[in-house]
């Protein structure tokens, strides 16, 4: 049987007024299925198929084939209108509050989110407080179809800027959220679930600046998840910083858009020293933050055989993962791994960055002064521009960082390994000048004593450097 079955023609020719709307879709069939649906959670009598407690585990074939396709409909507004109307939110209240059925409540939960697309419905499912507490409670549903509908319809709601205040503050009063998207990010293996909970912390973060800070310092506030014997399990108090990590690594190799969402996160915690502390401070140093992320770059993203294109349709994590490095660097360069990595990391992936937006940007620059001067006679920086400047200026604050670090062993090392020569170099100054222009003086004096011909040739190559012995 298909997950959801096409939804059912109305009989409106021979009905008249029995059409949903403007659609084609039975009124009367509507009415009948949310009547069984509530005989489902309330039966007059005792049903054989029900578990010792009375309530059905599993829906049957027609039941579900049926309620279905009442998810697929609830995709129209004119249907989800009706829905609301013959109060569909109520009865899946009861659903949730009576059902035992994982199957029946992860279909309500998805029509609800289909119903939330829609503005004025969105308004009123946000505004039921019941309704709201009920649906934060299902972060906790062992059931991972249903975590994914909860997370949509979370995200639905977060999305609209209407309520999304309404949603925040609830988060904000119910601390057991942190434990049960905690406890998600840091368990689960289903990656669609992973992903739609990411988008679901990232938009909370970018929204809200004081939940954040109340989830970096959070901890366990109560027992959540399943347990194998049916008693409360004792969980670890959880750190925001490695569910994160976990999550990431989970999904880094099926689902790109989802490593862009958990880079992000992290990134959006550095804008905070609370947060920039959360990853330094880990009981590691956070030395796994930093191999993880260093192993993305110098591993997957950005390879010498990838063609420089490479850089525009990798420009959001690259930048997210390089902010975050930039910010532990800064923070942290006392630290053995970013020691014993900088040079490399400076010169053979920051630089080779620069080098493909060169050509990139500047093909991208002159497309867009061509189409805007023949539209408007002038020119503006598109979104994807802009996106690249903001990744050229994160890897140009992180290179200057770096330079200013390396010593006379680091720069002998990245000569004898050919990282540094005066191609590599010039890219670096071209970049870095005028803004940087301590680091690149910093840098040219280390140099000058590693090879003198190397730090000569530069100087000529850019007059506005003087180095004095």
């Amino acid at each position: 049987m298909d997950r959801n079955p096409s939804p059912p023609c109305s009989d409106a020719e021979e009905e008249e007024g029995d059409a949903v709307g403007n659609t084609v879709y039975s009124k009367h069939w509507l009415f009948s299925v949310l009547t069984r649906l509530i005989e489902v959670i309330a039966p007059a009598e005792p049903d054989p198929a029900a578990s010792p407690e009375g309530a059905r585990t599993e829906l049957d074939e027609e039941m579900e084939n049926d309620i279905c396709k009442v998810w697929d409909m609830s995709m129209d507004e004119d249907v989800a209108l009706f829905l609301q109307e013959f109060n569909a939110p109520d009865i899946f209240m009861g659903v949730f509050a009576k059902s035992k059925c994982p199957r029946l409540t992860e279909i309500c939960v998805g029509i609800l989110g289909n119903m939330a697309c829609f503005q004025d419905i969105c308004m009123s499912i946000s505004k039921d407080e019941n309704l709201g507490q009920v649906l934060l409670q299902r972060l906790c549903d062992s059931d991972s179809p249903t975590l994914l509908e909860t997370s949509r319809l979370l995200l639905t709601c977060l999305s609209q800027p209407e309520v999304a205040n309404v949603w925040v503050e609830r988060i904000r009063e119910n601390p057991s959220v942190y434990d049960c998207v905690c406890f998600i990010m840091s368990s689960s293996t289903n990656v669609d679930l992973l992903v739609k909970v990411g988008e679901v912390v990232d938009k909370l973060f970018d929204l809200d600046e004081e939940l954040m800070l109340n989830w970096i310092k959070n901890g366990t506030c109560q027992p959540v998840g399943p347990s194998v014997d049916d008693s409360p399990e004792e969980l670890p108090d959880f750190k925001i910083v490695p569910c994160i990590l976990e999550a990431a690594k989970q999904v880094r190799s099926d689902n790109p858009e989802g490593l862009d969402v958990y880079m992000h996160i992290l990134q959006l915690l550095t804008t905070v020293d609370e947060g920039i502390q959360a990853i330094v401070q880990a009981p590691d140093g956070g030395k796994e933050t930093w191999s993880l992320l260093y192993d993305l770059v110098c591993q997957e993203l950005c390879q010498p055989d990838d063609p420089p294109i490479i850089v525009q349709e990798q420009k959001t994590v690259l930048a997210s993962i390089l902010s975050v490095l930039s910010a532990m660097f800064a923070s942290q360069t006392e630290q053995e791994y970013t020691r014993m990595r900088k040079s490399k990391l400076c010169f053979f992936l920051l630089i080779r960055i620069l080098q493909y937006m060169e050509g990139c940007g500047k093909r991208a620059v002159d497309n867009s002064k061509e189409s805007k001067q023949e539209e408007t006679g002038r020119t503006e920086i598109n979104e994807e521009d802009f996106h690249l400047k903001i990744l050229k200026d994160i890897c140009c604050e992180l290179l200057s960082n770096m330079l200013q670090e390396l010593t006379k062993e680091n720069t002998l090392e990245g000569l004898h390994q050919g990282h540094l020569n005066e191609q590599t170099c010039s890219c670096a100054f071209q970049n870095l000048l005028p803004l940087y222009f301590a680091s690149v003086e910093s840098f040219l004096e280390v140099l000058r004593e590693a090879d003198q011909t190397l730090a000569d040739n530069l100087e000529k190559r850019f007059p506005s450097l003087k180095v004095h012995p």
